[in-house]
């Protein structure tokens, strides 16, 4: 392997953000040959004990209380933020004016005004620090090909977008984690859900949604108990709560119908109780020569139409996204058809992203704070119209 130059990196939170990227950072070098080395040189956290524990176990050299001294350490060179969405402004502009690289997790921020001025500042700070956003599926092999697909033109004109990312933890004996709370998260399955929808049909696609012409949101359980311990982890597995409870205020399910830039007609729903889905997260693309689908719980398959194929062969057909001569990302990874996973997708993208920082194009467009900050401009005409039940121009959302 190439010898690469070390760079440190500095992880704000160690939950379920903290432990992919951990991970990812552990194994990039080993499955890729990246110009820099990150170097896992702090990371950061509020609780002392579980974050020194948290650091022993995925080899973090520095536990850090305090992340504002962290970002200003002229050691580190990459910040990642991982935390909840109310806190990603003030770190990630911190971080920026202290000359680092910055890499959030997403949505952007939990409002458009967080948002907006994030991009500003990553605007500001251009000359020397790159932003990244952990929008992850699109480092899935299948999605990334689809967009390879769509750029080819096999696909043709759009017609019509069906995304959807319906998961079914949010059961009423969760208690009242920082994801029901909308000071915290900004919005609920909306944000948290809806943002990955959307970016990944902005990603495929290559259009920007001109409106939202209409939308619904609903909240199915109005309270939960206040929590006496949290998560320890993963979403909320772990989590616990007190009798004492307190008001949901974000959405548990949100819909929406819109129009793309091209033309195209689209549909979008995002929710936390659709019963029997854990994860399925996908999209489905229909043009005038063919159509695409993909489904994260069958996430080494891309789904393919060819319509100018003759009339007698014509059908779907399940691409087995797994071979290196073939397949975005593929190479890194296994002998054909010994399959991905989830955790692959982040080691995908902290390999762009490293090289990206040496000046090298990724394999698949990487999200920035600019390009993130258009899919908040989406979330929130999504959530004025369903407010308001009313159309929003999309160029009325700045």
């Amino acid at each position: 392997m190439p010898t690469s130059k070390p760079i440190n990196i500095c992880l704000i939170g160690q939950k379920f953000m903290g432990r992919t990227h951990s991970n990812a950072y552990l194994k990039v070098c080993k499955f890729f040959d990246v110009p820099l080395e990150p170097v896992m040189h702090t990371v950061c956290g509020r609780d002392e004990p579980e974050l020194r524990a948290f650091a022993k176990r995925w080899g973090w050299q520095n536990p850090c209380t305090d992340w504002r001294q962290a970002v200003a350490d002229p050691e580190i060179g990459l910040v990642d933020v991982g935390t909840p969405n109310d806190e990603h402004r003030e770190m990630t502009i911190a971080a920026l004016e202290n000359g680092k690289h910055v890499a959030c997790e997403k949505p952007l921020a939990g409002t458009l005004d967080d948002a907006r001025a994030m991009r500003d500042a990553a605007r500001r700070a251009k000359k020397k620090s790159k932003t990244f956003v952990w929008y992850n599926y699109r480092r899935v092999p299948a999605v990334a090909l689809a967009h390879q697909l769509v750029r080819e033109g096999r696909i043709g004109r759009i017609y019509h977008v069906r995304g959807y990312y319906l998961q079914d933890w949010a059961t009423p004996d969760v208690p009242l984690i920082w994801r029901f709370t909308k000071k915290t998260a900004g919005s609920g399955a909306h944000g948290d859900l809806g943002a990955h929808i959307i970016d990944m049909t902005r990603f495929i696609t290559g259009e920007e949604f001109a409106d939202v012409t209409g939308a619904l949101g609903e909240t199915f359980v109005k309270q939960r108990t206040i929590p006496k311990q949290g998560s320890s982890g993963g979403i909320a597995g772990g989590s616990s709560g007190a009798k004492r409870k307190g008001k949901v205020d974000v959405d548990d399910a949100m819909l929406f119908l819109s129009h793309l830039s091209g033309g195209a007609v689209c549909s979008i729903e995002a929710t936390r109780f659709a019963t029997g889905y854990q994860n399925k997260n996908g999209v489905e693309i229909h043009g005038e020569r063919g159509s695409i689908g993909f489904n994260f719980e069958l996430m080494n398959y891309l789904r393919f139409y060819d319509r100018t194929e003759e009339r007698k062969v014509q059908g779907w057909r399940n691409i087995l996204c797994t071979h290196a001569g073939a397949h975005p990302y593929a190479a890194a990874w296994w002998p054909d058809a010994h399959i991905l996973g989830y955790e692959h997708t982040f080691v995908n993208q902290t390999a762009d992203m490293l090289g990206a920082l040496a000046g090298k194009k990724p394999v698949v467009p990487l999200p920035d704070f600019e390009d993130a900050y258009e899919t908040q401009r989406v979330l929130e005409a999504v959530s004025i119209s369903a407010r308001e039940r009313s159309p929003v121009k999309l160029s009325e959302v700045r």
